[in-house]
C-alpha cells in the first residue's frame, strides 16, 4: 500500500508576523492582560476611595471636623445621591427674559380680608335708606360705606387698581340714607332715582370721581376688570342706555340681581 506523502503545514498568520517583528527587530506588542491588569487597578482604587471615604468619616467621633483626605476629595459620589433635593430656588436667581414687558393680570385676591373689620356678609334687611350702620362697612374713603359683600369686593377690585395705578379708586358717594337721597333728588333733578327705591340706599352703588371718568385708562381699565369683581357700570346709564349717561355710577351686580333691582334687565 502505498503510503500519501506528508503535507507541510503551513504558517500561521500569527506566527508570520512574529516572523516579520523578529525580522525587523520590532517589540512585541502587550498582551490582553498587560493592557487590561493597571486599567482595572486604577478603576478599584478609585471605587475604593469613594466608598472609603464616607465611612472613615462616619466613623470619626460626633463634632470632629473632616479630614484632610475628604476636603481634598470633595464631595462623594455617596454625599450626591443622599443629598435632599432643594425645590425651591431664592427670588434673587429669577430673573425676567430681556425685552419681556410685565403684563398686569386680574384675579380674585387671596387675601381674604382685603377690608379688616367687614365680615363680608350681604345682609338683606332693613328698608331702603336705612340699613342699620352695624350691616355697613366702611371703605378708604372716609364717610363712605356699603353693604358687607359689595364692600368686600370693591376692596379687591381697589387692591388690583392700586397696583396698576399706584393710588385708591376714588369714590365720592356710596350708600345714601333715605334722606340723602331726597337731598340729591332735589339738587339734581332727572340724575337721581326715586328715593327709596335706589341702589345707593341698598348699600350696592358708588359714584366715581370725575378725575376718574375723565380718565380714559381709568374707565378702560375699570370696565376690562371691575365686572370680574361683581362692579359694573349698569347697561341702562351708558350711552344709548334706557337712562341717563351716567359713567361715574357702578353697581355690585350680585347684590341688585339677586334683589330684583338691577333695572338694566
Amino acid at each position: 500500500m502505498e503510503s500519501q506523502p506528508s503535507r507541510s503545514r503551513r504558517p500561521s498568520a500569527t506566527s508570520r508576523r512574529e516572523m516579520r517583528r523578529s525580522a525587523r527587530n520590532e517589540p512585541r506588542p502587550p498582551s490582553f492582560l498587560a493592557t487590561w491588569v493597571p486599567r482595572v487597578s486604577v478603576l478599584a482604587a478609585l471605587g475604593a476611595a469613594t466608598i472609603a471615604v464616607p465611612v472613615v468619616d462616619a466613623a470619626t467621633d460626633e463634632g470632629s471636623g473632616p479630614t484632610s483626605a475628604a476636603v481634598a476629595l470633595g464631595p462623594t459620589a455617596f454625599d450626591v445621591l443622599s443629598a435632599p433635593v432643594d425645590l425651591s430656588a431664592p427670588t434673587s436667581m429669577l430673573a425676567p427674559a430681556p425685552q419681556v414687558q410685565r403684563v398686569e393680570v386680574v384675579s380674585r385676591s387671596f387675601d381674604r380680608d382685603p377690608l379688616p373689620g367687614c365680615s363680608g356678609e350681604g345682609v338683606t334687611g332693613g328698608e331702603n335708606g336705612r340699613i342699620p350702620a352695624d350691616q355697613l362697612c366702611e371703605l378708604w374713603t372716609p364717610g363712605q360705606s356699603l353693604r358687607g359683600d359689595a364692600a368686600v369686593a370693591l376692596a379687591e377690585l381697589n387692591r388690583s387698581f392700586e397696583a396698576a395705578f399706584g393710588r385708591n379708586l376714588c369714590i365720592t358717594d356710596s350708600y345714601r340714607s333715605l334722606s340723602a337721597q331726597y337731598s340729591v333728588a332735589a339738587r339734581k333733578p332727572g340724575l337721581a332715582a326715586r328715593p327709596g327705591s335706589s341702589n345707593h340706599g341698598w348699600g350696592l352703588a358708588i359714584d366715581l370721581c370725575s378725575n376718574e371718568t375723565r380718565s380714559s385708562a381709568v374707565m378702560d381699565w375699570l370696565y376690562s376688570n371691575g365686572p370680574a369683581y361683581g362692579w359694573d357700570n349698569p347697561d341702562w346709564a351708558r350711552p344709548g342706555g334706557s337712562g341717563p349717561r351716567e359713567e361715574w355710577h357702578w353697581e355690585y351686580e350680585p347684590g341688585t340681581m339677586a334683589m330684583g333691582t338691577d333695572y338694566s334687565r
